[in-house]
């Protein structure tokens, strides 16, 4: 169990779930990435950049 650190909402991930995956908040539907799995701990997922050829 794990709180949405957008909305507070619970969420509730599979055992066999890994750091730096991405899942998503069910009541607000953020994109949180998995920091941590002991304790478990989101975050909110980095956006995707465009890297323009650089």
């Amino acid at each position: 169990m794990a709180l949405c650190p957008e909305c507070q909402g619970s969420l509730e991930l599979p055992e066999d779930t890994r750091a730096s995956e991405i899942v998503d908040c069910p009541a607000c539907s953020s994109e949180l990435e998995v920091v941590a799995v002991s304790p478990l701990l989101l975050a909110l997922a980095p956006e995707v950049e465009e890297d323009w050829g650089e």
